[in-house]
């Protein structure tokens, strides 16, 4: 409760996970014989007696996101931009990342030739390692990375040995005159055409972080394999703007 009461309003994404970490060491403590008893950690029956519930404590933040229609229209313009930030944003749309995990991307995560990126555990929200399908676009970004590599980062910022700037992604596109948006807003771009535009069932393109214990089963990430090359397509073309793209459903 000292380490808890403190952030459990205040920052209650972060409190929640401290949370489960507490309860899953004291979890451990037991099965190994260093301590008996109930685990004071645990939520249900327990702690959520005495603490807040986090529905009334977190107000969720929605990232202002451009229309799914609209995304090929600035793919083009973007494709106009030539800095290394333009090149990151391009990845973070195509791959449908965070923009942390964009920027943080190393080079021994990706696997060019299986067009393969796995982040590991520790860069990623819900710590668990995820792996994610590169496109045919998005392999094409990489490349053209690689050939201007200076450090272990795919995307390197001005300091020595450190990645773009968390606001680099913002800087542009505000530059390019899309300040009402959030990179981020771009996951909420593909969840809508997902669901509105393909056939593609709701745990292929579901990307919260329940998805990563997904994933793992060989035949869902052939199809999510497919789903990003589906998205890839609609994004790098900006004739398809606005009109239903005719994929064909996956069994």
């Amino acid at each position: 409760m000292k380490v808890l009461e403190p952030i459990w309003t205040t920052k209650p994404e972060t409190a929640g996970r401290v949370r489960g970490r507490i309860e899953r060491v004291l979890d451990w403590a037991k099965v190994q014989g260093y301590r008996d008893g109930e685990n004071p950690a645990r939520l249900r029956g327990h702690l959520e007696n005495l603490l807040p519930k986090k529905s009334k404590v977190h107000r969720v933040i929605h990232h202002a996101a451009l229309p799914y229609h609209d995304v090929g229209n600035f793919m083009a313009k973007l494709r106009d931009e030539t800095s290394t930030s333009a090149r990151a944003l391009t990845l973070l749309i195509l791959t449908v990342t965070r923009t942390s995990e964009t920027l943080e991307a190393n080079w021994d995560e990706i696997d060019l030739d299986q067009r393969i990126w796995v982040i590991p555990a520790e860069r990623m929200k819900a710590d668990n390692a995820h792996r994610v399908p590169l496109s045919r676009p998005a392999v094409a970004v990489l490349k053209v990375m690689k050939e201007f590599q200076l450090n272990a980062y795919v995307f390197p910022g001005a300091k020595a040995g450190r990645p773009l700037s968390n606001m680099a992604l913002a800087m542009l596109m505000r530059r390019m005159g899309y300040d009402h948006v959030t990179p981020h807003g771009f996951r909420s771009s593909f969840r809508d055409w997902a669901a509105e535009r393909t056939s593609f069932s709701r745990e292929v393109h579901k990307i919260p972080d329940a998805v990563e214990a997904a994933y793992r089963r060989g035949d869902l990430f052939d199809k999510r394999c497919k789903l990003m090359e589906a998205w890839a397509t609609y994004c790098t073309n900006a004739r398809l703007a606005g009109k239903v793209v005719p994929f064909q459903a996956v069994v």
